[in-house]
């Protein structure tokens, strides 16, 4: 199936200059959706958690942990999980940001698989990455349904395996 059909540009958004691939018309269809799930899954059987990012991460890796039959582990911005929670502050290109998982949901050996919709820059899931690896957990793919491939993200992870569903460039 052909999923860039179903990911629409909405120039100028969210402010002039932007053009935004815009996933929702591949969340509205069923089969484009179940597609989607099914090849994630395929290409997530290896992991022992599945690991994905607030918010539309988890609008992918929660339905393929469920598929998979695998926990799902959410990343979140600082102050949105409760209990005792692990931080982890990274640099954004104009300040500092900070993510948090909770605390003793990540396994020493773990294998951990990220699943995300949209690869830009690459330095969230780089920052996710530290985040895993600084508890133990062993990251051992990266899986996107779109990658913006000019941006060149998939360089921050060295030789970290990088399965995108659809690639294009904006």
């Amino acid at each position: 199936m052909n999923l860039e059909k179903f990911i629409k540009d909405v120039k100028d958004f969210p402010k002039q200059g932007i053009n935004f691939k815009d996933i929702s018309p591949l969340l509205a269809n069923g089969q484009a959706l179940n597609y989607t799930i099914k090849k994630m899954a395929e290409l997530a059987k290896d992991a022992d958690i599945i690991v994905g990012p607030d918010a539309r991460g988890f609008l992918f890796g929660t339905p393929t942990a469920a598929f998979l039959s695998k926990p799902f582990i959410m990343v979140r911005k600082k102050g949105k999980l409760p209990g005792e929670v692990i931080k982890h502050e990274y640099d954004l290109e104009y300040g500092k940001d900070i993510l948090e998982i909770q605390k003793g949901v990540i396994k020493p050996g773990d294998k951990a698989i990220i699943i995300d919709d949209v690869l830009a820059t690459g330095g969230t899931t780089k920052a996710i990455i530290d985040l895993l690896e600084s508890q133990g957990a062993k990251v051992i793919k990266i899986i996107l349904l779109l990658e913006l491939t000019n941006l060149n993200g998939r360089s921050k992870f060295g030789s970290l395996q990088v399965e995108s569903l659809v690639k294009v460039s904006v």
